[in-house]
């Protein structure tokens, strides 16, 4: 069992080795939302407000990722918590891509407003404040990068900084062109432009976490070749009540029941599954129950 259980730690962890890359990120992002959010006010512009508004929204993505890093890796002491608080990661993922998403609304709404009440703005501060803010965002996205094909949360906060790099280099645009030609309307229309960046990664991000809640099967696993290859196992005569799903970032868990003929090796079975299950497609806990052909009786393990 002690491998096993190695293999489980290392999931719960997957997210803690990027801590430090999240708390320097979060410095970062959130230190600028500052400066953003007054020059966006000084400016008038509304496309570096949307910006900040944003950033501010990263910010509070990459506390939220933290904080359900920390608590998952933390050893739950309530009995009744079976699995940990791993699943607060999963939460606090689903409530960065609802933040998103009504940061795009707001931003949406209030770009087409501009449409009607054009705002002079003040082009020279817009443009440099917003090439700070696209620096400070690169380098939160070469922090993140790593971590975010592992982890979910990390995952989210890295989308996030992805769609404010965009819209700072939108920002920027707008910026060139109020100096250069004056045209008010460049401002709303970077605003939208933001907007409908950050709606698809929100989506794409509410579907990942809502699967995983729902308990759906991994999307990159396929059940028929799990199936397939559990049955082709030496002594099984049939597989059911075969179940897998996601239980948090890079922990893959699995239930089945395996019938095995009279005469099998149960706890050779039993270890040809879990073998199996972990070294092909990475599922690092599983329940299985042996059920002998005939019916007599049961073995249950789980690892």
């Amino acid at each position: 069992m002690t491998g096993d259980h190695g293999h489980v730690q290392a999931a719960q962890h997957v997210g803690v080795r990027y801590r430090s890359r999240l708390v320097w990120s979060l410095g970062l992002v959130g230190g600028f939302f500052i400066v953003e959010l007054v020059a966006g006010l000084l400016t008038g512009s509304i496309a570096l407000v949307s910006d900040a508004g944003h950033m501010l929204t990263d910010a509070a993505g990459l506390m939220m990722a933290l904080a359900a890093i920390q608590i998952a890796a933390r050893p739950s002491r309530a009995t009744h918590r079976t699995f940990g608080l791993y699943r607060l990661e999963i939460l606090a993922a689903l409530a960065n891509a609802v933040a998103l998403l009504a940061l795009a609304g707001y931003v949406l709404v209030e770009g087409i407003r501009r449409f009607g009440e054009p705002r002079d703005i003040a082009g020279g501060p817009m443009l440099a404040v917003a090439t700070a803010g696209l620096a400070v965002n690169l380098i939160a996205f070469a922090l993140l990068r790593p971590g975010a094909k592992e982890n979910l949360n990390v995952r989210g906060a890295y989308l996030e900084v992805v769609a404010d790099t965009a819209g700072s280099a939108g920002v920027i645009i707008a910026g060139i062109v109020i100096l250069t030609t004056g045209w008010p309307y460049v401002d709303p229309i970077a605003g939208l432009a933001i907007g409908a960046l950050i709606v698809p990664r929100a989506v794409r991000l509410a579907s990942q976490t809502l699967r995983i809640l729902v308990q759906a099967a991994p999307p990159h696993l396929d059940l028929d070749a799990v199936h397939a290859d559990l049955a082709a196992l030496p002594a099984v005569v049939n597989v059911h009540d075969l179940h897998v799903w996601t239980l948090t970032s890079g922990m893959d868990v699995a239930s089945a029941h395996l019938m095995v003929a009279s005469d099998a090796d149960m706890h050779g079975v039993l270890d040809g599954a879990r073998d199996l299950l972990r070294a092909r497609y990475r599922v690092v806990h599983a329940t299985l129950q042996v059920e002998p052909e005939d019916h007599t009786g049961c073995e249950e393990i789980s690892w």
